[in-house]
C-alpha cells in the first residue's frame, strides 16, 4: 500500500505567522481544498471539554477551520455527542451549557453547535458493518450521518482505557450515541484494589449508572450495571480503580474502529489533531493532569490511521515531563520499555493503542504507513 500524506508544522510562532496561521496553511497544504464542501453540510466532530479541565482545544484553532469550510461554501457545524457518565455533557442542554463556557457559540467559532445525538443521547441512525468482527450495526448519533462531509479536529492526548485519545477515538467513540458508547465499553469493565481504597465515595459519585456502592468503608463495582466507561479510573484519587486485565481493552479499541468506520465509509472526510497539552488522561475529565511530554505540534491528513501513527511515533520520540503521571509510573522499573519506550503504555500498561490501529487498517480505514511533510 503506498505511503500516506501527514503534513505536519511545529508551534513555533513569529510576528509573521501566528499558530492560527500556521494552521491555516497546514490543512491547505495537506489538501482540505480539495473537497467539495459547496452547499454540503459539515460536521467537524470536536470535543468541548469537560468544564473545569482547561486542556481541550480553544475555539479558536475550530474557528480557522469553519472560515476555510464557509470560504468554500459549505455548511458547516461544530458537534459531539452524549456521554455516558455523569459530567456536564450528558445531554444536549447541559452540553451545549458547557461547550458555551468553555468557549465554543456561534459569535467565538462563526458557527453553530449541534449535539449529535440529541436531547438525551437516543437520537441515532443504525449503520450497518459488514466488515466488522464485534460491530454488525453501529449506532451513530442522526446528526453527524446526516452530514455529507465529515471533518475531525482532534486534541491529541492520554487515555486510561485506550492509550491515547487520537483522530480514531475521537470519531468512532465520540460519533456514537449512548446506546453506542455502551456497545463499545461492553468489555472492560473495571475493579477495585481493595488495599489501596480510601472510600471517600468520589467513584460513586462520578458513576452515572449507580454500579458502585460502598460496603464496609471499600468501594464495589456491580458489573451488572457497569457499562465499563471507565470514568472511575480517573475519579479516584488513590489508583485504586483498575481496568480488567483482559483482553476487554482490546476489543474496546477494536469496535472503536468500526465505529470509525461507519462513520466515514461512503462520504469525504479530513482529519486534523493537535498534540499539545498531552494530558494523561481524556479531555472529558473534570480536570486536566500537567502534560507527560512537551508540546509537538499540528498534523494533518485525509488518512486517519496515519495520521493516528505519525502522532504517536513524534509523541513517543519527546522527552518525559519531570513531576508529570508518566514520570511518576517510570519509576517503577516495569513500565520502562527500554530503548522502544512507549510513553502510552507506560502511562497506562493494561492499554495497547496498536490494536486499534492494526484494526483500522485491516478493515480498510487507511495505513499505518505514512511520509511525514513539514510545512
Amino acid at each position: 500500500m503506498e505511503k500516506a500524506k501527514v503534513y505536519f508544522t511545529n508551534l513555533r510562532a513569529t510576528p509573521e505567522l501566528n499558530l492560527l496561521q500556521k494552521l491555516e496553511k497546514l490543512v491547505k497544504s495537506a489538501g482540505i481544498e480539495q473537497i467539495g464542501f459547496k452547499n454540503k453540510f459539515t460536521a467537524i466532530k470536536i470535543h468541548f471539554g469537560e468544564p473545569g479541565n482547561l486542556a481541550f482545544l480553544r475555539p479558536n484553532y475550530a474557528k480557522v477551520i469553519v472560515d476555510i469550510i464557509k470560504n468554500l461554501g459549505g455548511k458547516v457545524f461544530l458537534t459531539d455527542c452524549n456521554t455516558l457518565y455523569a459530567g456536564r455533557r450528558k445531554d444536549a442542554l447541559e452540553h451545549l451549557e458547557a461547550a458555551y463556557e468553555n468557549g465554543y457559540n456561534p459569535f467565538t467559532t462563526g458557527c453553530q453547535i449541534i449535539i449529535g445525538d440529541g436531547l438525551k443521547g437516543t437520537d441515532e441512525m443504525n449503520v450497518p458493518v459488514p466488515c466488522g468482527e464485534y460491530v454488525k450495526e453501529a449506532k451513530i448519533g442522526r446528526a453527524i450521518m446526516d452530514a455529507d462531509i465529515l471533518i475531525s479536529l482532534t486534541h491529541f492526548k492520554g487515555h486510561e482505557l485506550t492509550g491515547f485519545g487520537g483522530a480514531l477515538k475521537n470519531i468512532g467513540m465520540g460519533a456514537g450515541s449512548r446506546a453506542g458508547k455502551m456497545e463499545m465499553h461492553s468489555e472492560g469493565k473495571p475493579g477495585v484494589k481493595r488495599e489501596s481504597c480510601a472510600g471517600c465515595g468520589v467513584c460513586k459519585k462520578n458513576c452515572a449508572h449507580s454500579a458502585i456502592t460502598l460496603t464496609g468503608h471499600k468501594a464495589n463495582i456491580d458489573h451488572a450495571k457497569c457499562t465499563g466507561c471507565g470514568r472511575c479510573i480517573g475519579a479516584c484519587h488513590f489508583n485504586a480503580i483498575v481496568a480488567a486485565w483482559d483482553e476487554s481493552n482490546d476489543i474496546l479499541n477494536k469496535k472503536i474502529a468500526e465505529y470509525c468506520w461507519a462513520v466515514l465509509n461512503d462520504r469525504p472526510h479530513f482529519h486534523i489533531s493537535l498534540v499539545m497539552d498531552v494530558a494523561p488522561f481524556c479531555d472529558c475529565h473534570s480536570e486536566n493532569d500537567v502534560p507527560i511530554i512537551p508540546d509537538i505540534g499540528m498534523f494533518a491528513s485525509f488518512d486517519p490511521v496515519a495520521l493516528d501513527m505519525a502522532c504517536a511515533d513524534m509523541a513517543n520520540q519527546a522527552p518525559v515531563i519531570a513531576g508529570s503521571y508518566l514520570a511518576e509510573q517510570l519509576k517503577n522499573p516495569a513500565r520502562d520499555c527500554g530503548a522502544h519506550h512507549d510513553h502510552f503504555r507506560a502511562t497506562h500498561p493494561e492499554t495497547n493503542w496498536k490494536v486499534c490501529l492494526d484494526h483500522a487498517e485491516k478493515i480498510g480505514i487507511g495505513t499505518k504507513m505514512y511520509e511525514i511533510r513539514e510545512i
